[in-house]
């Protein structure tokens, strides 16, 4: 592999480690205080992430050859094993099990609430904005993203679903969002990103997005297809209506 394109490897590969992160927005709504809940957590937590992760590459570039590790399926069970740390492979697998449904778990719960916060914006059909009397859950739109997301899950294997799921997109629609959004204002202080990081995000994301296989592409089309339809048909909708 060149080195420029498992540099771009890396980076896709990268923005799926830190998939939880950006999740912790779409659940703002739910903390009481937010600003203070999160002021120099979430980027400390960043940090520590970041080091663990570098750490563990290290780690397993010195246990192993680089191309012993990018042929293997399972490189850091291929660390373990040189390592002779003692840890079943049962064990290791049950873990591994953990760590993957946990992030489809924080994916489920963003795509509801981002689905629900775009129907209570008047982007996505106004059902989606159904919530319990007493618990105040979006149902409706839990059970939506439950069931779009069982189609892929039953007709994919992991790896195209996990691609799919970094298709950057939703990368691209927030640094977009950063730039934009800061011209309103906001009395409330916060924090306020250099112009030069989401400017370098957007660059990035058209880059990223090019090493995505046919394959891929094949099954995020129709969802993004059917994402368009659905803002389509609200929009007509509330012109009929007379809203918006």
């Amino acid at each position: 592999m060149a080195p420029a394109t498992a540099v771009l490897a890396a980076a896709l590969l990268a923005y799926y480690s830190f998939v939880g992160f950006d999740r912790s927005a779409n659940t703002a709504e739910e903390v009481r205080d937010v600003r203070r809940s999160t002021r120099g957590r979430l980027f400390g937590a960043l940090l520590a992430a970041g080091a663990v992760y570098v750490l563990v590459g290290r780690a397993a570039s010195v246990a192993l050859p680089p191309d012993r590790l990018a042929a293997s399926s399972g490189p850091l069970l291929e660390v373990v094993r040189a390592a002779d740390a003692g840890v079943p492979d049962r064990l290791f697998s049950a873990v591994a099990l953990v760590a993957v449904a946990n992030g489809a778990l924080l994916t489920m719960i963003m795509a509801s609430r981002m689905a629900y916060g775009m129907a209570e914006q008047r982007l996505l059909p106004a059902v989606l904005g159904r919530v319990l009397p007493g618990r105040r859950t979006p149902w409706v739109a839990i059970a939506v993203t439950t069931a779009v997301a069982m189609g892929p899950s039953l007709a994919g294997d992991l790896t195209t679903l996990a691609n799919t799921v970094v298709l950057l997109f939703a990368c691209l629609s927030t640094n977009t969002a950063v730039l934009v959004l800061r011209r309103d204002p906001v009395a409330a202080g916060h924090f306020r990103a250099p112009t030069a990081l989401p400017v370098l995000g957007i660059a990035s994301c058209p880059l990223l997005l090019a090493q995505h296989e046919a394959r891929v592409w094949g099954f995020a089309g129709p969802l993004l297809l059917a994402g368009a339809v659905l803002y389509a048909l609200t929009r007509l909708a509330d012109r009929g209506s007379g809203v918006g």
